[in-house]
């Protein structure tokens, strides 16, 4: 007799354990990981390697094939394979150079205000008192203004410029990492580790560094992910509203501003670049969601 006979088990063990790889796979917050965190590298891979993935540069202008279909389109050329814009520029190889602007704007965005708000948010729940109360106030007055309108602002005092958009974005968005910094800063200050290090004669700094902001990663992680997200969108829509970037570099905004007078005519000028920024916002956020839902002790049980 044969060991599937014997074992009835031992036809549903899995060979290789690929099985239990599957299964881990395909679970809620899991496959929302893989999902986001595969979209997410195809977006820094496509940034990376822009100049070899794009067929065509995508500043030069054919004006004979403006407003070209897209290649599988019965009156579309094969050359180009999303069509042209306006101005005779393949469309393909305009969203592939407006990914390397998204991520960078996103990339630097959310480093650099999260270095400001975790520093400050530090401060503040550490020492509380003075520090808390005036950090607490500045915090208060940057939450005061709508998110988008206060960039939008920002952006029409500095100027349009890859650099101006980016310091608008940080300006705008630090508040939060300061206020969730903070959150987890009242609750660690008071814990055994941090009095143990204290009594051990450590300083202030080392604390907050060594001992306390490690402990808050969990939490940054995921505001930083959603940050992203909320951060490439603002920068296509300032890019929309032609407070972005110069016109000379491609953006998805740009591209979705500069299709709006062909909507009817030229309908995929407006479609692909949306769609790029909806699958690219949409992977950031299920990445997000799923590192919520893993790092989040109250949903890891669940």
């Amino acid at each position: 007799m044969n060991e599937a006979a014997t074992h009835p088990e031992a036809l549903a063990r899995p060979v290789g354990g690929l099985l239990p790889l599957l299964r881990l796979a395909t679970r809620g917050r899991h496959l929302k990981i893989l999902v986001g965190g595969l979209i997410f590298l195809a977006l820094v891979v496509t940034g990376l390697l822009a100049p070899v993935l794009a067929p065509h540069d995508p500043q030069a202008q054919v004006l004979e094939e403006r407003l070209r279909p897209p290649g599988w389109h019965q009156d579309g050329s094969g050359e180009n394979l999303l069509g042209t814009d306006n101005l005779g520029r393949d469309l393909l190889s305009r969203i592939i150079y407006g990914s390397r602007i998204s991520l960078l704007v996103g990339l630097l965005t959310v480093t650099v205000a999260a270095l400001i708000g975790c520093l400050l948010g530090a401060l503040a729940g550490y020492f509380g008192g003075a520090v808390d109360e005036v950090i607490s106030k500045v915090v208060e007055v940057f939450l005061a203004f709508p998110f988008l309108l206060l960039a939008i602002a920002l952006m029409a005092f500095l100027g349009a410029g890859l650099g101006n958009i980016i310091v608008a974005l940080v300006l705008s968005r630090w508040v939060q990492y300061c206020r969730v910094v903070r959150g987890e800063v009242l609750s660690l200050r008071e814990r055994d580790f941090v009095t143990a290090a204290r009594a051990l004669g450590a300083g202030d700094l080392y604390i907050i560094v060594r001992h306390i902001l490690p402990n808050t990663l969990g939490s940054l992680t995921v505001v930083a992910t959603f940050a992203m997200a909320i951060v490439i969108i603002t920068e296509a829509s300032l890019s929309f509203l032609g407070l972005g970037v110069p016109p000379t570099i491609p953006t998805w905004g740009s591209m979705l501003a500069e299709g709006r007078s062909y909507i009817y005519r030229a309908p995929w000028l407006s479609i692909f670049p949306g769609l790029a920024i909806f699958i690219t916002v949409l992977g950031i956020n299920l990445l997000g969601d799923g590192l919520r839902d893993v790092l989040d002790p109250k949903l890891r049980g669940t």
